[in-house]
């Protein structure tokens, strides 16, 4: 007999935030809660991808949320195919014991392309004329009209960037509502806590405040759980650590002669091809790729010289990391305690492109955690945020060019292995007989599994 279950993936969500949520709390209370061993990088898509494949960066082929596609000669981060994630998922190992089982995903990476039974993710419409509008891609398509009919757009601007807030997690709260009556397994993914702890940090008052947040949020899903007698299990990919130092790995580099930029109306661009070696940063991971296997050496002693950065994996120490795949750059930085990595490869700001000032997750060869702020050193950036808005509403062409070229700002950060599991990943669940003291993420597979019934497989499927 299949047994319902909810998964919610409340990112962020450490053992010391969850005296901040009452209900996550009681729920755990009522079940059991253990620490989460995360795998490295500890950020969004490698998570993910373990907890649904039961396999590590090496096997499933997730290796950050961005990397530099060889094939391509393409730094590409948030892609959306779930045709690059290796392995079997959970919901097709449980198809394959349950004939008929179904699953739905609601806002998990890598959903398009998935064949799961209901599929809700952030996709904008990108406009002929450049500009960009909120919304979702779902399957079957029908759900589109259903979901945003009753809901009203996916808030895409609530979802990162300057302006996200909790708004775009209610909303899909509400929608894994909807579908949750519908699944044998109902996976959600809540981003609330990334905004705040990485503008002002895991300690700040503001933290709290959106802990308290979210859990009011999840309420109202927790409550449908427990009315169709849905075992919940509620976990985190990481926990969000104080930052203060921003490491800028590519300036350091292209000083070395090592990374090439291209100009082209006044602005360098990154030149991978023609790179002896460049840096693909992911918070605080980044993988450094070399054209030239003789220059790994020299590359990698430069990169330990550099103050804030931690570790330098080669191959074999990336091995015992379980990141060796051939996607991985030839050497994996890790930053210290309190460091984080930038894509930032300019020398003078007046330099840069102009999507370093924008919102452009796809454009930027590295993630930009920058992206949440409006600049504080700009006193115009609000009026000019609201102008861009203003011309959007009347079909005009508009940039958002408002976003800081440094990471001063930035408070919160997370990639590298906790230090405390106090401040690491946590998994709970109302479900008491598969308790343990600490879950693994490459185990949530097969606790997911037991959850709904089906035996889990020997080793990552």
């Amino acid at each position: 007999m299949t047994r319902r279950l909810l998964v919610v993936d409340v990112v962020g969500l450490t053992p010391r935030l969850l005296a901040h949520a009452p209900r996550l709390r009681a729920l755990a209370d009522a079940g059991w809660q253990a620490p989460l061993d995360t795998v490295l990088p500890a950020v969004t898509c490698p998570v993910q991808s373990t907890f649904l494949t039961g396999g590590l960066p090496r096997d499933h082929g997730i290796v950050g949320n961005g990397w530099y596609f060889r094939d391509l000669g393409e730094i590409m981060f948030w892609r959306q195919h779930n045709g690059l994630v290796g392995g079997e998922k959970v919901w097709q190992t449980a198809r394959r014991h349950r004939p008929g089982f179904t699953t739905a995903n609601v806002c998990w990476w890598y959903a398009m392309g998935a064949d799961t039974d209901w599929t809700v993710t952030p996709r904008p419409v990108y406009h002929a004329d450049g500009r960009k509008s909120p919304d979702c891609y779902t399957r079957p398509p029908e759900l589109h009209g259903e979901l945003t009919g009753e809901l009203g757009a996916f808030p895409l601007f609530q979802y990162w960037g300057p302006t996200a807030s909790l708004r775009s997690t209610e909303w899909i709260v509400a929608a894994t509502r909807r579908l949750l009556p519908r699944a044998d397994l109902t996976l959600c993914y809540v981003p609330h806590l990334d905004y705040d702890l990485q503008r002002y940090g895991p300690d700040a008052p503001q933290a709290a405040a959106a802990v308290r947040a979210v859990d009011a949020a999840l309420a109202p899903l927790l409550d449908d759980a427990a009315a169709l007698d849905a075992r919940v299990l509620v976990l985190s990919e990481y926990g969000i650590a104080p930052a203060d130092r921003p490491v800028h790995l590519n300036r350091a580099l292209r000083e070395a002669g090592l990374t090439e930029v291209y100009t082209q109306h006044g602005m360098e661009y990154l030149d991978p091809w023609a790179s002896r070696a460049f840096a693909v940063a992911d918070h605080q991971v980044a993988h450094v790729y070399v054209a030239d296997p003789a220059d790994v050496p020299h590359t990698a002693d430069l990169l330990r010289a550099l103050p804030g950065v931690d570790l330098v994996l080669d191959r074999d120490a990336q091995a015992a990391h379980g990141i060796d795949h051939a996607r991985s750059g030839d050497l994996v930085c890790v930053a210290d305690r309190g460091a984080w990595f930038t894509y930032y490869y300019w020398g003078d700001d007046a330099a840069a492109p102009d999507f370093a000032r924008g919102v452009e997750i796809h454009r930027k060869p590295g993630y930009d955690p920058a992206e949440l702020f409006l600049d504080p050193a700009d006193g115009t950036a609000k009026a000019r945020a609201a102008l861009g808005l203003v011309r959007k509403k009347v079909g005009l062409r508009y940039a958002m060019n408002v976003v800081p070229l440094d990471g001063r700002w930035v408070r919160g950060t997370h990639g590298r292995l906790p230090d405390d599991p106090a401040d690491g990943p946590v998994v709970l669940c109302t479900d008491r007989s598969p308790a343990r003291d600490r879950v693994a993420a490459a185990d949530v597979r097969d606790l997911m599994l037991g959850l709904v019934g089906v035996p889990a497989p020997a080793g990552p499927a």
